[in-house]
């Protein structure tokens, strides 16, 4: 209890836990972390402060079927906090998206799209800017260059694609947003980070998994990046 309290505090606060959780849980999982490392601390004084006297006497009276201890295979539940403190996991990545349909952008709106704000180079995320292409109809997007940054996962043709995992609570409920590439191709190995800038295509597919449209990017540069420190959307 008090190896997986800590595990808990220590992923919170280091920013860890952002590849499991939403950004908004941190201070329930440091409470939470806390307060189970306050239990095993008291667990342990109600136990050590136990005179060894009682014990030898205790020892002493069990009729000779020996003094009742916890079982070993108890200790196997410090795997997953060693596991989760020694070794993380990586964030979701093109695994992940390859499994799971994209998410259908004509759920993420119900009216036109507002301009975009002015700049030669807009930062839209992967979510806004399939919203905009499929249920906006681009409309948004005319003449205008985006940058996008996501994850290279492999498409149906093998060709690369663009993805970002949004999760409404946890990675657990993650899904892809998935966006084409057209024009200037990452040459890039699935689970890259990149940063994209392009404009918008009419060009689109279907993901194959859920038969949900995905919208393509014209792309016109791309650079590979570092992971975000927030993986999710």
């Amino acid at each position: 209890m008090l190896l997986f309290g800590g595990t808990i505090v220590k992923v919170s606060l280091t920013g860890v836990y952002l590849r499991y959780v939403k950004e908004g849980l941190r201070p329930f999982l440091v409470v939470a972390g806390l307060i189970l490392v306050a239990a095993a601390v008291m667990t342990l004084w109600h136990e050590w402060r136990k005179p060894s006297a009682s014990k030898q006497h205790d020892n002493g009276h069990d009729d000779g079927h020996g003094h009742a201890h916890e079982p070993w295979v108890g200790w196997l539940m410090m795997l997953p906090a060693l596991a989760l403190l020694l070794m993380a996991p990586p964030a979701l990545g093109s695994y992940a998206a390859g499994q799971a349909g994209t998410i259908s952008a004509s759920k993420l709106s119900d009216s036109d799209a507002p301009p975009l704000p002015p700049g030669d180079v807009v930062p839209l995320s992967l979510l806004e800017y399939a919203s905009r292409s499929l249920y906006d109809g681009g409309k948004s997007l005319a003449g205008r260059k985006v940058r996008l940054v996501g994850f290279i996962t492999p498409g149906a043709d093998g060709k690369p694609m663009l993805a970002r995992i949004i999760m409404s609570c946890c990675a657990a409920d993650g899904r892809p947003i998935k966006v084409g590439l057209a024009g200037d191709v990452p040459s890039a190995a699935p689970d890259t980070w990149v940063e994209v800038v392009g404009r918008y295509t009419a060009t689109t597919s279907k993901d194959p998994v859920n038969d949900a449209d995905i919208p393509y990017l014209e792309v016109a540069s791309w650079t590979q990046t570092a992971t975000p420190e927030k993986p999710y959307q």
